[in-house]
């Protein structure tokens, strides 16, 4: 089930390529061994005017990346890790971004809280 949110920061000239989404989707895939169909992402822009981070200026090259991974139940924390860097290598390549600015939020556990076609995921 995983459903995936990326949104890079872009810089005012930049913009992602036309088949980023695919990209990344195909690429997260991989990481969660998943069948075809099985994985969903949702890639954000989000401008450099609309982030900022306390006392400093970033860099076209310091932009960050951020995702959100909302998976039916959480993996274990060994499982949770191993699966974040794997995400962030994978997210930095399919954006040609270095990995340290890639930042993976977990989501809390949608069973009970996510109903996909209107069917509540148990």
């Amino acid at each position: 089930m995983p459903i995936v949110d990326v949104s890079p920061v872009v810089s005012e000239k930049g913009k992602l390529r036309a088949d980023a989404a695919r990209m990344l989707a195909d690429s997260i895939a991989r990481v969660f061994n998943a069948e075809r169909g099985r994985v969903w992402v949702r890639v954000t822009e989000l401008h450099e005017s609309g982030y900022a981070e306390n006392g400093t200026s970033l860099a076209k090259d310091e932009l960050p990346v951020f995702v959100q991974v909302l998976h039916a139940d959480w993996p274990d924390q060994e499982s949770r890790s191993t699966e974040a860097r794997a995400i962030a290598e994978a997210v930095a390549f399919s954006l040609s971004r270095q990995v340290e600015l890639v930042h993976v939020i977990y989501a809390p556990s949608g069973r009970g809280r996510v109903a996909l076609g209107g069917k509540l995921v148990e």
